[in-house]
């Protein structure tokens, strides 16, 4: 049975927050009722289709005593019968928990990993395909830190993306990636297996506690590196930033120093938060992180065969034989496939 009571305090707490609104809250306040109010919006609306329903079923089986409305009736009992249990197993995924970091911005990282020169060109592919895949979301897709290998590879790449429903989307993603094809440096035509891993990690928000001391940073400047041109080595505008109890290091080189300090303060703040949020996943369940969406970077999660046309994702044995697809960006059944599991676990963990 679905819990009553609760279902009652989420409607009431929507009506409040409307009213609120209506209202006109004090500018200090209207951020964040509206995005509490943005959340509970699809529930509510959860709510009432399913209380629709029940009582659609409680009014056609009062109709059943009446013979000239027998039918009908029974024609209702069926259809709404057919009816609330996907009504109901959708109200139980959207009473679940959030994570409160869904719907922020993500910051993406990927690196090569073993494999040498190969690695490091399936990382640029990766890269391109998430670049396409936000593309075909809409989302904006900003290249925070790209550096590359002679050949063309990736070295390391940083990107924040900002869209609807980014994170939320995303996490599933952080992992190891494995590629088995035949590189392009081969000339025996053998087929390598190489690596490159993923991190998906939620942008933290402004009013998200991340105390980050000046005494705990050391910003170094540098002269920026690049293909070419006048502005490469002529100026220090590139930064890094140490942060000095975790050791993290943080770079970005684009042109401007200013915003080179920004981009790498953002993606410092994320790493912090994303170790919070770890040591806090931790803490509340021993096994979540063994669970699809945990997020650990050390799980080879998917593999990419070239020769047969074909991506598995380990996690949920999906397997596509639609590799062309998916590297140029159309990933939405693999992610929806890794939300529903998820959703299902969470859903039989919380019975």
């Amino acid at each position: 049975m679905l819990p009553q009571d609760r279902l009652d305090q989420i409607a009431a707490r929507f009506e409040f927050l409307e009213a609120q609104l209506n209202a006109g809250p004090a500018a200090d306040q209207i951020a964040r009722i509206s995005r509490e109010y943005a959340e509970l919006k699809p529930v509510v609306a959860q709510i009432d289709r399913w209380r629709a329903a029940q009582d659609g079923l409680v009014e056609a089986r009062a109709l059943l005593a009446d013979p000239e409305m027998r039918d009908l009736a029974e024609d209702e009992l069926r259809r709404l019968g057919a009816l609330l249990p996907a009504l109901e197993q959708d109200l139980r995924l959207a009473l679940l928990p959030r994570d409160a970091a869904d719907a922020r911005p993500a910051i993406l990282e990927i690196r090569p990993g073993t494999g040498g020169d190969e690695a490091a060109l399936f990382a640029g592919d990766l890269l391109e395909m998430y670049r396409r895949h936000a593309e075909a979301q809409g989302w904006q897709f900003q290249t925070l830190e790209l550096t590359r290998t002679e050949l063309g590879g990736i070295k390391e790449a940083i990107a924040r993306i900002e869209g609807e429903g980014v994170f939320a989307r995303l996490k599933y993603e952080s992992g190891v990636h494995r590629v088995q094809r035949v590189p392009s440096t081969e000339s025996g035509g053998r087929i390598h297996t190489s690596a490159a891993t993923v991190a998906v990690l939620p942008e933290a928000a402004e009013d998200v506690e991340i105390d980050i001391p000046a005494t705990d940073i050391r910003i170094d400047t540098m002269r920026a590196s690049g293909a070419g041109g006048q502005h490469v080595n002529t100026t220090d505008s590139a930064v890094r930033i140490t942060h000095l109890p975790t050791g993290i290091v943080v770079t970005s080189s684009e042109k401007s120093q200013h915003q080179n300090r920004a981009n790498a303060m953002a993606v410092l703040r994320a790493r912090l938060y994303d170790m919070q949020r770890a040591a806090a996943d931790a803490e509340r369940s021993a096994d979540r992180r063994a669970q699809v969406g945990g997020g650990d970077r050390s799980e080879r999660i998917r593999t990419y065969n070239f020769p047969q046309g074909r991506m598995t994702d380990h996690r949920i044995n999906l397997t596509l034989y639609a590799l062309d697809r998916v590297m140029a960006g159309d990933l939405a059944e693999i992610i929806d496939a890794l939300t529903a599991h998820d959703q299902a676990a969470r859903l039989a963990e919380a019975q």
